[in-house]
């Protein structure tokens, strides 16, 4: 039976923002046939930690997948980005997915250590938090998406893929 995965992105926040990059990828994949696992897209999420949790976490409770792999906007960065952790307060939670493993293969995407302080830092913890207590089976991974655009959205769309690939193995 394929895994399930959870995918999720941002509506814009800044007034110059036409999309989000996060949600323009998923929509990229949403467009695609993808037979290695079953995969759930929650677009569009609130910028705002608390709704966007809210929400994410009800559709974890629905649908119990076993990954979730929340995206964001990150204007500044030229790859993909996989966060290795998300803090709140004192707390510091890491994701339970072997980072140096998963990126071993891909050409266009490294690890971050610095999840943001932002939305998507407070959404990666909050789901973290819920998986490690309700679901410590399900992996979450947050990876932030550069502004697409016609010279690096085929590396992108390609890790991306691979990173469905593994998630979903």
């Amino acid at each position: 039976m394929a895994k399930k995965i959870l995918l999720t992105s941002f509506q814009t926040w800044l007034p110059h923002h036409v999309s989000n990059s996060s949600d323009d990828l998923l929509a990229q994949i949403q467009a695609e046939e993808f037979l290695l696992a079953s995969l759930t897209f929650l677009r569009q999420l609130p910028v705002d930690i608390a709704l966007a949790s809210q929400k994410a976490i009800a559709t974890i409770q629905t649908l119990q997948p076993d990954a979730v792999i929340c995206c964001g906007m990150a204007e500044s960065r030229d790859r993909l980005t996989i966060e290795s952790n998300a803090s709140w307060s004192q707390e510091q939670i890491y994701t339970s997915v072997n980072l140096e493993q998963l990126i071993a293969k891909l050409s266009h995407t490294k690890i971050s250590h610095e999840a943001g302080k932002f939305v998507c830092e407070g959404l990666y913890y909050q789901v973290l938090r819920y998986l490690k207590q309700f679901r410590p089976q399900s992996h979450c991974l947050f990876i932030h998406v550069p502004v697409l655009t016609e010279i690096n959205l085929p590396e992108i769309l390609a890790d991306f893929r691979l990173i469905l690939e593994e998630m979903g193995a």
